[in-house]
């Protein structure tokens, strides 16, 4: 709160912020009951998980930890430059991970921030992999020339839950829906979806989903109509597409604008 203090002057927007930080939170267990927990209230720290405002006042307080890291000369003498959205970043430099670990350990603990030791560890490119919001960096494979490079995917874990996601809205216990609002909420998901995993090789990716949506889609239809037969020629994708206007994940692989930063 005193990081937001120092650039919101308002008391009333500061004391609604204070509430919704102290509000209790709703998690699901490992049996899917629903318990309510008030950890932020109780220690006095931290911000909801998965808050709309979690990553901005994420970045107010982490920006503590990156200016100082710059103006220690950390950025300078270990050649660590560091990459963040909110309170996830990664530390890349040439031969002094250790160092740099060490380094960061350190600051943390000044700024009593807790670093997630299940998060954290040292990645050497390209024999290992890493993934950073939501993408695995590694090392790739060139389909036309067949030459390694350094590059990012989808992670699997992302993948997986797009599909898990994709098969619970076309569960039988959708089927009161209509056939356009159905697809419809299908293609907010996948639009959404794609907008963002766009990056790297996503062609097969986009295959594995776009395949998926197919057999969970045609079997929502013959739930919904109470058709028995699986035959393909019931509901092909001509109709899924030109009739119902089923998204094509394929027509969105473009290449993009890169900017400079």
């Amino acid at each position: 709160m005193k990081s937001v203090a120092r650039r919101i002057s308002d008391r009333h927007l500061l004391h609604l912020i204070k509430m919704w930080l102290e509000a209790p939170v709703e998690e699901t267990d490992e049996r899917g009951r629903m318990r309510r927990t008030t950890r932020n209230k109780d220690e006095g720290r931290g911000t909801p998980q998965g808050g709309v405002a979690s990553p901005l006042l994420a970045n107010l307080y982490m920006r503590r930890f990156i200016v100082g890291w710059k103006q220690l000369g950390h950025e300078a003498r270990l050649q660590a430059h560091i990459v963040n959205y909110a309170d996830d970043f990664v530390i890349c430099t040439r031969g002094r991970a250790n160092e740099a670990m060490a380094v960061m350990r350190s600051m943390m603990t000044k700024l009593k921030l807790t670093v997630n030791e299940q998060k954290t560890r040292r990645c050497h490119l390209p024999e290992d992999a890493f993934t950073f919001l939501g993408y695995t960096f590694a090392r790739y494979y060139s389909q036309r020339t067949g030459r390694p490079y350094l590059g990012v995917c989808p992670a699997l874990k992302k993948l997986r839950k797009l599909c898990r996601e994709i098969s619970e809205m076309t569960d039988r216990r959708t089927c009161h829906r209509e056939p356009l609002d159905e697809v419809r909420k299908l293609n907010q998901k996948l639009n959404g979806w794609a907008n963002y995993f766009c990056l790297g090789p996503v062609v097969r990716v986009y295959a594995l989903v776009q395949k998926h949506v197919y057999r969970r889609l045609r079997r929502w239809l013959r739930y919904k109509h109470k058709v028995r037969t699986r035959s393909y020629s019931r509901f092909p994708n001509e109709l899924l597409h030109d009739t119902l206007g089923l998204v094509r994940l394929d027509a969105k692989q473009r290449r993009l604008l890169w900017a400079n930063a």
